[in-house]
């Protein structure tokens, strides 16, 4: 990790690089060819990868671009598709069924690829935030086309298609929302009887919400994305530990996975599948995404900078090479071709777009390596049920406009108060008068009904200062 974090690559290719070593072509010689196993824990490792993603993803960055960055995941992607198919047709010979697999496979963007990047790099909000959205919304269509492309007998017409494109994802997205605003209902009533196993239950309903998805013959993907991000979003008791739960199991995932799919690939049956893997990721990277950025992008007044940002930072990762086991599952003519042609043309474009991106961001004078932002107050709740209150435990990292402020300049509501402060090892009673300092840790109770109204007021003032509510801005 700590190799991709300073040279710019992207993590995913280092456990690609241990699987294929693992290998029957590599040191140990190992024999792996399990395709439809592959394509199970792959959908499942998928799932966790979209639960950590919607958990940590903020509602009120993503807002206020989620139209277009639902319009990119689908008009856009749509148009990737079928110019990046023409490519492979045209130019490197293939029939249009392999072609539009490929087309579709390799459109998608992948979001644990693109932030393992720019993590480092402070961009625009609206970029992150359409970025972020894109890759949790475009995994759903991508699986819709690809299972289409690769039945037996003739692809559906085009019509037919988008109807069912359109009435998967409504399905999933309705039962996304639905079983995340249960569980989040639930699990902030519900006193668990231990704290560790909040981030399980979290964890359960997101999973829960893709199965419920799929039974409906909607997109499970989608369902568990929104349901993780409507459960991200909504106060949970034990939000931090839940968030470090769900960051280490979309580690195991990911990396899981990329060991399994360097297994499965074949290193020396690469070779004939270069060539044409270069061809089609070019028009791919140069041609296909940027035209589906400024088609999608065109009525919400995007920068122009933001659009070529956009464009260089679709990278891809472990989707495309787990959506590329479809084809072969279905015994797809050329399934095998298509799958090698989706490994080299990743590998090849995250070693090239991975990289290159903090030079692009920079250059574009849209990023800045150095620049730290001030983290945001880490605050988990414990209900106290006997009590009809909540327990908040509040750090306050370094850049917080907490550090300075008295206690009772905090203007907690009536019900909320701060009883205890930790600094330094030592815990003391506060008075209304101690000033706060970064790194103190608080202990605030609050009733039942000003719970929400506290933790708000908390992170105001972390952003604005003993002055928050009252500086536009600063809510």
């Amino acid at each position: 990790m700590r190799l991709a974090s300073r040279s710019g690559l992207p993590t995913l290719l280092i456990y690609l690089g241990i699987g294929v070593i693992i290998g029957q072509d590599g040191l140990f010689g190992f024999t792996f060819d399990d395709v439809q196993l592959t394509q199970v824990l792959g959908y499942a490792a998928l799932v966790v990868i979209l639960a950590e993603g919607g958990l940590r993803t903020k509602w009120h960055e993503i807002k206020p671009v989620v139209p277009a960055a639902a319009v990119l995941a689908t008009v856009g992607l749509l148009a990737s598709v079928f110019v990046t198919a023409a490519a492979a047709h045209y130019l490197v010979g293939l029939d249009w069924r392999p072609s539009l697999i490929i087309g579709a496979v390799v459109s998608s963007t992948d979001a644990a690829a693109v932030f393992s990047v720019l993590r480092n790099i402070s961009l625009p909000k609206r970029v992150t935030g359409v970025l972020e959205a894109e890759s949790g919304f475009n995994d759903a269509p991508v699986v819709i086309l690809v299972v289409a492309f690769s039945k037996t007998g003739p692809i559906d017409h085009w019509y037919v298609l988008l109807g069912e494109i359109a009435l998967e994802l409504l399905i999933g997205a309705a039962i996304g929302i639905a079983v995340g605003w249960l569980g989040a209902y639930g699990l902030k009533r519900v006193a668990l009887p231990a704290s560790g196993l909040y981030p399980i239950a979290v964890m359960a309903i997101a999973v829960a919400a893709y199965a419920a998805g799929a039974l409906a013959h909607g997109s499970g993907f989608l369902a568990v994305y929104l349901a993780s991000l409507v459960l991200g979003n909504s106060k949970l008791p034990h939000r931090p530990a839940t968030l470090g739960f769900a960051e280490g199991l979309g580690w195991i995932a990911q990396i899981g996975l990329f060991v399994l799919l360097g297994l499965l690939v074949t290193p020396h049956e690469l070779g004939d599948d270069i060539v044409p893997a270069i061809i089609i990721g070019l028009f791919l990277t140069l041609l296909a995404r940027p035209a589906s950025v400024v088609v999608s992008l065109v009525p919400f007044r995007v920068p122009w900078r933001h659009q070529a940002l956009m464009s260089w930072a679709g990278l891809r990762g472990a989707v495309p090479i787990v959506l590329a086991t479809i084809p072969m599952v279905a015994g797809i003519t050329d399934s095998k071709r298509i799958f090698n042609i989706v490994f080299v043309l990743v590998i090849i474009y995250t070693l090239v777009q991975g990289p290159t991106l903090p030079w692009v961001a920079r250059h574009l004078h849209l990023g800045n390596v150095d620049e730290r932002q001030a983290a945001d107050l880490g605050i988990e709740s414990a209900p106290l049920e006997r009590l009809q209150g909540h327990l908040l435990s509040v750090a306050i990292p370094d850049g917080s406009k907490m550090h300075g402020v008295e206690v009772d300049e905090l203007r907690l509501p009536r019900g909320a108060a701060v009883t205890l402060v930790v600094r330094e090892g030592r815990s003391f009673v506060p008075l209304p008068s101690t000033m706060l300092r970064r790194g103190d840790e608080l202990l605030v109770v609050a009733t039942d009904p000003v719970r929400d109204a506290t933790e708000d007021r908390l992170r105001a003032v972390g952003r604005g200062g003993k002055l928050a509510g009252w500086l536009s801005g600063s809510r």
